[in-house]
């Protein structure tokens, strides 16, 4: 092996039946791109390496952005023996092999727990006394939100490290040096500068996807350099990201939601298209739009519920693409409305106050009777009939005994909720002159 083979990361590695992924993993935490919180001299990380340490933790982030490579570089930096396991395929009678094992040669083991997340919480629990007594030094990895996938007694002893995924320079940057590694095997073989950045763009963050693709590269022909024409034409396009009972799911809805409640109808319009490139189905979209025009929106302009609902229908009546043309609509619409979420904390708090107040009888005289033996108990005596009023406004007892219900509705002043508050202010007034009346 030469000198330049030994300092390219995943040269030592002699199969070449070996992914090239897995050949490229980096020896050293100096050789890994990107993640720089943690690789940068001085970061706790850097610094628990360098001493030789490790500790239970879980990486979570995207596919391709080092999970495994940290793992592994812990293990060797604490010289502890290394077991992989997949959450997918491995269960309680695995992890109790490397228990045994470990307890057998009397050594603490790292046990690196790829997709952590897809253990049940039994499972979860089958790794806690041995993660206490240090018989296993647990390092999971997950691509979801560890608060709703691991319980709390696990992730209250793991430390959580988030992992970003890889910028563009960091991945043009591992494609690099996966050229040279090819290279030394075939010397024609090259990918020039626009076609490595082309490659790096499309791999969302993730330098596995990257390296893969390169390595499809080199199988189709290891005699070619490689431009962004004859590249483009070899390589599909990627797909988006995206799980749809994922934290991707969840986090473009969000965004969505917010953008539209910011009144940003342009991010709101991008945040839609991403969700409906990605694959999301539209009715589950229009029917959050449905929940913004109530939350969101309100009684501040009334329209947006009907414009919410219509663009559910008319995707119903037509389907894809042109069913997608109303939501669109909907959601341009529901950012520009004037804002109010006055109903929906009228309805937060007139559930809180039914829910301390549940044995509160209802008024005698707002009672239905609708036979002559609850007439006669007293049902309905005394019900002032509102349109009796000269201004359809009487006053009457409307709630339990001791039950305060004023301002449980308070409008914002913004769009139709200014004549609402007019008309508020006016039956005050009009209640006001019959309480004087009276």
């Amino acid at each position: 092996m030469t000198a330049r083979q030994a300092s390219l990361p995943g040269a030592l590695t002699a199969d070449v039946a070996e992914p090239l992924a897995s050949r490229m993993r980096p020896r050293r935490l100096q050789d890994i791109a990107g993640q720089q919180e943690l690789t940068r001299p001085g970061s706790w990380f850097a610094s628990m390496i360098d001493e030789g340490r490790c500790c239970s933790c879980l990486f979570w982030g995207p596919p391709g952005v080092g999970k495994t490579t940290l793992a592994t570089l812990m293990a060797e930096a604490a010289s502890l023996p290394f077991s992989h396991l997949s959450a997918v395929s491995a269960g309680k009678a695995e992890i109790q092999a490397v228990v045994k094992q470990a307890r057998s040669e009397g050594r603490t083991w790292l046990l690196f727990l790829d997709e952590i997340h897809r253990f049940n919480k039994a499972q979860q629990d089958v790794l806690l006394p041995y993660i206490e007594d240090g018989t296993l030094v647990l390092v999971g990895a997950t691509t979801e939100n560890p608060s709703f996938s691991l319980n709390n007694a696990l992730l209250s002893r793991c430390r959580v490290i988030v992992l970003k995924a890889l910028e563009t320079d960091d991945i043009a940057t591992i494609l690099s040096r996966a050229c040279q590694y090819l290279q030394q095997r075939s010397p024609l073989f090259g990918v020039d500068e626009d076609a490595l950045k082309a490659l790096a763009a499309q791999a969302d963050g993730d330098a596995r996807y990257a390296l893969n693709t390169l390595e499809a590269l080199f199988e189709a022909d290891a005699q070619c350099c490689w431009n962004k024409a004859n590249t483009a034409a070899q390589c599909l396009q990627r797909a988006a990201r995206y799980d749809r009972d994922g934290d991707a799911h969840y986090d473009l809805i969000s965004a969505l939601h917010k953008c539209v409640r910011d009144s940003d109808a342009d991010a709101a319009a991008y945040w839609l298209a991403r969700m409906l490139e990605a694959g999301e189905q539209p009715l589950y979209i229009a029917r959050r739009l449905i929940r913004m025009a109530t939350e969101d929106i309100g009684l501040a302009d009334p329209k947006a519920l009907d414009v919410a609902l219509a663009a559910h229908r008319m995707f119903e009546i037509l389907g894809s693409p042109e069913g997608e043309q109303g939501l669109f609509e909907a959601v341009i619409y529901l950012a520009l409305a004037a804002k109010s979420n006055a109903a929906y904390m009228a309805e937060k708090a007139a559930r809180k106050l039914a829910r301390q107040t549940q044995h509160g009888e209802v008024p005698m005289h707002l009672r239905n009777a609708p036979t002559r033996l609850m007439k006669q108990v007293g049902y309905g005596e005394g019900y002032q009939y509102a349109h009796n009023s000269r201004d359809a406004v009487v006053i009457q007892q409307h709630v339990p005994d001791g039950v305060d219900v004023a301002g449980l509705y308070s409008p914002s002043g913004r769009g139709f909720e200014r004549s609402l508050q007019e008309r508020i202010t006016w039956l005050q007034e009009r209640k006001m002159a019959a309480k004087r009346r009276s």
